[in-house]
């Protein structure tokens, strides 16, 4: 069985240099141990599987997968899908796609020259433990008095935010992966605009320790909760935006947007790959 297959560069502003994402279209006849097949081969941090909508409301369904584990929410699978969607001449029933995936449906528009989705609602909030925090700080070489603040935004991968007080600390994080163990921990640092320029407001890193622990280059869900904790403490501006992906040598940029009550993460999306993936 051949079935279509692109692989995207997400939040990229230059080729080659934002995050990866695998898409399989048409993946309807597969199974859970196929599709986790699939993820594990392509190793990238996410392969998306485009199926038929279950939801009345929603334009079509997606299963996110990590090379070990399931998600039922990420950003750049969700941006990098609803381009593949678009791309093969489908159109909404709306102004907006809505994808469905695990974790309910979320909408996704194009905003000028980029797609962006709706932040969707985070599943916890709030200050983080003194035994998760302890964690954390212990396997990025943290101290309690290196961070500003810490906060659960997670929004389905499990994403816990340590705020640095600027973008050179951030940077200079070296982590012990074996401590980060399974939790997924994303930091953020101002900029400053006389040392780090204009192009952005924010660095972001995202550190993740599934398996023997790895940093993801741009991470669409992580940047939401950190929007969504940021621009609601008054922090961040209603618009903004993030850099992620230097320390691994990428060049990625997330676009924050507060409007209404909605709060949308955009970026560029690129086809780099496009052909047939034969089981």
């Amino acid at each position: 069985m051949d079935l279509t297959f692109r692989q995207m560069d997400v939040f990229a502003i230059e080729p080659f240099r934002g995050n990866p994402l695998a898409v399989i279209i048409g993946a309807d006849g597969l199974s859970d141990v196929q599709m986790a097949q699939i993820a594990n081969w392509t190793n990238l941090s996410e392969t998306t599987f485009l199926l038929r909508p279950t939801h009345p409301d929603a334009d079509y369904r997606v299963r996110i997968f990590t090379p070990l584990t399931e998600l039922p929410f990420a950003g750049h699978p969700t941006l990098g899908s609803a381009f593949v969607w678009q791309s093969l001449g489908n159109t909404s029933k709306s102004d907006v796609i809505i994808q469905e995936c695990s974790a309910g449906l979320v909408p996704v528009r194009r905003q000028a020259d980029r797609l962006a989705f709706a932040a969707p609602p985070r599943r916890r909030i709030g200050p983080v433990g003194a035994g998760d925090l302890t964690h954390a700080l212990t396997a990025l070489g943290l101290a309690s008095e290196d961070i500003l603040d810490a906060q659960w935004v997670d929004n389905g991968p499990g994403w816990v935010s340590l705020r640095l007080c600027s973008r050179r600390d951030v940077l200079a994080i070296q982590p012990d992966w074996q401590a980060l163990k399974e939790q997924r921990v994303g930091v953020v640092g101002a900029w400053d605009p006389v040392r780090d320029g204009t192009d952005a407001q924010f660095e972001v890193r995202a550190f993740v320790g599934d398996g023997q622990g790895w940093e993801d280059p741009v991470t669409g869900s992580l940047n939401a909760g950190i929007a969504q904790w940021l621009i609601e403490s008054g922090i961040a501006p209603a618009h903004y935006v993030a850099s992620q992906g230097a320390a691994l040598r990428r060049a990625g940029q997330v676009f924050v947007d507060k409007v209404g009550d909605d709060i949308w993460i955009g970026g560029n999306v690129v086809n780099r790959i496009s052909g047939t993936i034969t089981l």
